[in-house]
């Protein structure tokens, strides 16, 4: 992929040369900038108010290795300062700047559409250590608040973007191609740090004018932007409106499978409203203030989807290059994209509207199981509720529930059986001094897989019945019986390795009394110490004892040794 000026956007080996720094009239750095164009460069709104009137442009990556200085201002209206909703999320924080003087085209890039979930990107900015630039790395998060804005993890900790990062562009690690600009760095009271960006989409709502320098297909397909009945405020079906909005801010269900009827306008108004909402470029002003007239809980935050598809007339091919596109799978384009999707690591969350209603309704079914399998959410919208409908419930819902609970089973016998076991074994060898008890985390265990159990013989029920309406595990809440293992089995672990240390701290002391033991009857010279032989003894039986005392057993073997010592028979220790 080529950058704006022909060049490779982000070169991990060299200053880029659409990077920007920014200083105010004081001569401090105030932050970055993006060279987007030869005469205007993309910031943060904050950078430009802490440079107060006067600002100069620096062009660190310049071919000739000089560093050039430009004068520059606001562009005309093109600011739009931080403002906060009623939660406090932050909104905006952009501002595009005008030089004085043009730098040349080939030192531009423009910005891309890309969908981000999971990646690796790195930023170039200018904290106060390193002026002349530096590389930061983060991996993405996911989107946070209502704006659309992303959020960041360091890759390491000495990796936050610090001052002197805000407006710097946010390179895929991958392709290389800018998707963003950094807004801030943060490091919470609980010592976790974190870096947030504005994604390209989100830039674009906020400055319409810079969409020609950014490229990259848009999230939603032309076909579901909503139509003119659309806005009308009878057309929206509340509940649904409610259900997408829930699904579309993650509310832990990774598939779901809606059916809109072809003459259903009110659900499919409902449905073009929750995509154009929680797209981040399509998105308006108004929808992100909880003070509009929106129904309570039917508003998705911005970037709740990373694409939106209309199946109807498409073929399973094609959807996938438009998905592969979208997750930047460039590399390889010979290959099939089912190919490049299954390959890669990239997951998104994708709308299909009118999966029946595809050119090869099956083979985009496999498209969206490895969607599925590879840790994509789908959220898929049938016309009717045929064959296709069914089969899709099967093999994204119902199979993978039942693969997934069978998965939990096995684990949770696991954790009941053998581990269980092992657990008991080390109880029997030596009591549990500071060893958490686990009494109610088995029995709960074992509950968990009473219920899993009782949820298979359902499910066989309901295969013998053939009751459609009753979907396979759909009261479990299996997120919680994961956590539930993955507790138990944590907690199981560490017991068994402390009461691991205690057995081996037994062994120790057994071997410490045996070698004193040994010492003493050498220096007695045929003479008798009962009380020593009494200490002995006692030392000796707590050691054998099940469970053994190790507390006990310690004291006893010390106030052993010290009695031998004291009648000089440890001398050879």
């Amino acid at each position: 992929m080529a950058a704006g000026g022909g060049a490779p956007a982000a070169s991990p080996t060299k200053t880029p040369s659409w990077a920007v720094r920014i200083r105010g009239a004081d001569g401090e750095i105030a932050g970055a900038g993006i060279l987007l164009t030869p005469d205007q460069v993309l910031t943060c709104a904050h950078v430009v108010d802490r440079a107060a009137a006067r600002l100069t442009a620096e062009f660190v990556g310049a071919a000739d290795h000089s560093v050039p200085a430009v004068p520059a201002r606001v562009d005309g209206t093109a600011y739009v300062p931080e403002t906060r909703d009623a939660d406090g999320d932050p909104s905006g924080d952009v501002a595009l700047l005008r030089l004085e003087r043009p730098r040349p085209m080939e030192e531009t890039v423009r910005l891309h559409r890309l969908s981000a979930p999971g990646r690796e990107v790195r930023m170039y900015g200018f904290p106060y250590a390193h002026n002349g630039g530096i590389w930061f790395r983060s991996t993405v998060v996911g989107g946070c608040g209502r704006d659309g804005q992303v959020q960041l993890s360091p890759v390491s900790p000495g990796e936050l973007a610090s001052p002197g990062c805000s407006g710097a562009g946010v390179a895929d690690s991958r392709t290389g191609e800018v998707i963003g600009m950094v807004l801030s760095g943060q490091l919470d009271q609980h010592g976790n740090r974190f870096s947030f960006m504005s994604p390209a989409e989100t830039i674009a709502r906020h400055l319409p004018r810079l969409k020609p320098h950014i490229v990259g297909p848009t999230a939603v397909d032309e076909r579901l932007l909503p139509t003119d009945d659309g806005a009308s405020p009878d057309l929206l079906d509340e509940p649904f409106a409610q259900r997408l909005a829930a699904w579309l801010r993650d509310d832990g269900s990774q598939v779901k499978i809606s059916v809109v009827e072809p003459g259903d306008a009110a659900r499919a108004a409902t449905l073009r409203r929750a995509i154009t909402l929680a797209d981040r470029e399509l998105r308006t002003a108004v929808s992100i203030d909880r003070a509009s007239l929106d129904p309570p809980g039917t508003v998705p935050s911005a970037g709740g989807h990373d694409l939106a598809v209309d199946a109807s007339g498409v073929t399973a091919a094609e959807i996938a290059e438009r998905i592969a596109e979208r997750m930047g799978l460039w590399q390889h384009p010979e290959d099939p994209p089912l190919d490049r999707i299954r390959a890669s690591r990239a997951t998104l969350n994708l709308v299909v509207v009118g999966v029946d209603e595809a050119t090869d309704p099956l083979p985009l079914l496999d498209l969206l199981e490895v969607l599925r399998a590879g840790g994509s959410r789908l959220l898929l919208v049938f016309r009717t509720d045929g064959d296709c409908h069914r089969r899709a419930r099967d093999r994204l819902l119902t199979r993978p529930a039942r693969e997934r609970r069978a998965r939990l089973v096995e684990r949770l016998r696991e954790i009941t059986g053998p581990l269980a076991e092992d657990l008991h074994e080390r109880l029997a060898a030596v009591v549990p001094h500071g060893v958490r008890p686990l009494d109610s985390e088995l029995v709960a265990a074992h509950a968990a897989l009473a219920g899993l159990l009782r949820a298979d013989d359902d499910d066989r029920e309901r295969d013998h019945d053939a009751d459609p309406g009753r979907a396979p595990g759909h009261a479990l809440d299996l997120d919680r019986y994961e956590r539930l293992a993955d507790r138990v089995a944590g907690r199981l672990a560490t017991g068994v390795a402390e009461l691991d240390r205690l057995r081996d701290r037994r062994d120790e002391l057994a071997g410490r009394l045996r070698g004193y033991h040994v010492l003493h009857q050498h220096s007695l010279q045929g003479e008798e110490d009962p009380v020593v032989d009494d200490l002995y003894l006692r030392a000796h039986a707590l050691l054998r004892a099940r469970p053994c005392d190790v507390r006990a057993a310690e004291a006893a073997v010390d106030a052993y040794t010290r009695r031998v010592d004291d009648h000089g028979g440890g001398d050879a220790r």
